[in-house]
């Protein structure tokens, strides 16, 4: 019986790109062969944060890597699989030197599957290497150089791809393996309303940002509207690893050098820091997922109205700005930072709803759902944090101001576009002779506000505020600030 192969496996997780992996930069300096694996995990297809719209844009994704081998003569081999079950019948064909990987900031389950793959590595006598992702650190106990280590680790040299001749297992042998393996279908609907996943795609929408879109950046950013097209758009593509932040980083600082808009790419660099900043934050504080960072806010109950959630879910809440966001998000899997915060707030603070219970619904809408950015951002919207400011976003003050001209609205909620734009905003005002008039029933052809929003407000306000004078808050609050604050020029990072 002839001897199994050598071979060198990188496991792809949300690093779904050729170039800038340091997974797949560091298995092809070995020399040895190299296979490189999708696993479309049970444990991830069957949770409820995710969603199909996930699902699609990895298989978008991994078709465009397909695409970028076929000079190669090689693709991923991507399966149906759990993880240890895919290795088990890869050992059936090769010998496993290595397993190469990126740190997974991820979910609980992701960690717990992590750990048991180590113990399954250990046993099998196989090394599992994990490399950096995006400059965030695991193991860290407080952040008093992090922000010099992430920017020096932003200013490395980018990772080429560049394997040598007939190192990538090749299709043939890939073709092998797939007639043992549950293989993945990687077809995706083709009219969709979300944006497609891949590298290629990643970059035409950065460098249309860099190139012209990005002129607007700082006016828009808070139009619902607006922002769809003067942000950058490239969140899902870094969220799935289409694209590093270095890669973005590098490219924005050069940009910025010859721009005459240094201040729209000054302010969306500072973000890329800043989303780092909060997935280092949740790395390190990982009961985020299911409890409030700051202990002192576990004594915090609220009433759980599943007649409120669903009206929230479904977009309509009979606060217009908010249905249209939802209903937008839902539709497209995109609203920009202020909507989301908007509806984050609405959720916690106007119906008085534990933030865990908009969890799922929201990271399963979101297509470029990253845990490390999704709890630390919801907690902050719900005020739970006791280090960031407490913003209770009134949803007719931010339309009146940021849809001045219910152009989102209207788009959204077509059952309004009829009325005149200030019943737009607030069509609870209409008295029964101007429904008359515009032949519109609130209550019938849109919902009627499902709270006293002025009642409610004041309710949130009064305890969350009082609650920062707690104890246990003050307590967690001190012990948060000492764990995670970078350094005083950087305070900005903690009251976005």
């Amino acid at each position: 019986m002839a001897e199994k192969e050598h071979i060198n496996v990188v496991w792809l997780k949300r690093d779904l790109r050729l170039i800038d992996s340091e997974a797949i930069a560091n298995a092809l300096k070995t020399g040895k062969r190299v296979l490189l694996l999708y696993v479309f995990e049970h444990i991830l297809l069957n949770d409820d944060h995710y969603n199909e719209r996930h699902f699609n844009f990895i298989k978008e994704s991994i078709q465009d890597v397909n695409n970028q081998l076929i000079p190669f003569n090689s693709k991923i081999l991507t399966v149906t699989s759990d993880i240890t079950s895919a290795f088990n019948q890869l050992q059936e064909f090769y010998k496993i030197d290595t397993i190469y990987s990126h740190f997974e900031t991820g979910l609980l389950i992701t960690y717990t599957r992590d750990k048991e793959f180590k113990r399954y590595c250990r046993n099998n006598f196989i090394q599992w290497i994990e490399n950096k992702n995006n400059g965030i650190e695991r193991g860290l106990t407080n952040r008093a150089d992090w922000f010099e280590n992430w920017e020096a680790y932003m200013s490395k040299n980018i990772e080429v791809f560049q394997p040598k001749e007939n190192q990538l297992l090749a299709l043939e042998a890939i073709e092998t393996l797939e007639n043992v393996f549950n293989i993945t279908d990687l077809v995706t609907p083709k009219d969709a309303r979300f944006q497609k996943g891949g590298s290629t795609t990643g970059w035409k929408y950065a460098d249309s940002f860099f190139n012209n879109r990005h002129k607007d950046y700082m006016f828009n950013i808070s139009k619902p509207e607006a922002s769809r097209s003067s942000c950058s758009r490239i969140s899902p593509y870094i969220a799935w690893g289409n694209i590093s932040i270095r890669q973005v980083f590098q490219k924005g600082q050069a940009i910025k050098v010859a721009s005459k808009d240094k201040k729209h790419i000054g302010a969306f660099l500072s973000r890329l820091r800043w989303q780092a900043h909060f997935i280092q934050k949740f790395e390190m504080e990982h009961t985020m997922e299911e409890a409030s960072v700051n202990r002192g806010y576990h004594k915090l109950k609220k009433s759980i109205s599943q007649d409120y959630q669903q009206a929230w879910f479904e977009g309509k809440t009979g606060f217009p700005l908010v249905d249209a966001s939802m209903r937008c998000l839902i539709e497209t899997g995109y609203v920009n930072f202020r909507m989301r915060a908007m509806l984050a707030s609405f959720f916690t603070h106007i119906l008085w709803q534990p933030w865990q219970a908009a969890t799922k619904h929201l990271s399963q809408q979101f297509l470029d759902f990253e845990p490390g950015i999704h709890f630390p951002q919801l907690q902050m919207a719900a005020g739970e944090t006791g280090i960031n400011n407490i913003r209770i976003y009134n949803p007719t003050t931010n339309s009146l101001k940021h849809d001045p001209d219910a152009v989102f609205i209207k788009k959204w909620v077509p059952e309004l576009a009829k009325l005149d734009t200030p019943f737009i905003h607030e069509p609870y005002l209409m008295t029964e002779m101007e429904e008359t008039f515009y032949s519109f029933k609130l209550g019938e052809d849109y919902p009627s506000p499902i709270v006293d929003i002025i009642e409610n407000r004041k309710r949130a306000s009064d305890i969350l505020w009082n609650m920062r004078n707690d104890t246990d808050v003050l307590r967690e609050s001190f012990r948060i600030l000492k764990r995670h604050t970078i350094s005083e020029r950087n305070r900005l990072l903690r009251n976005e």
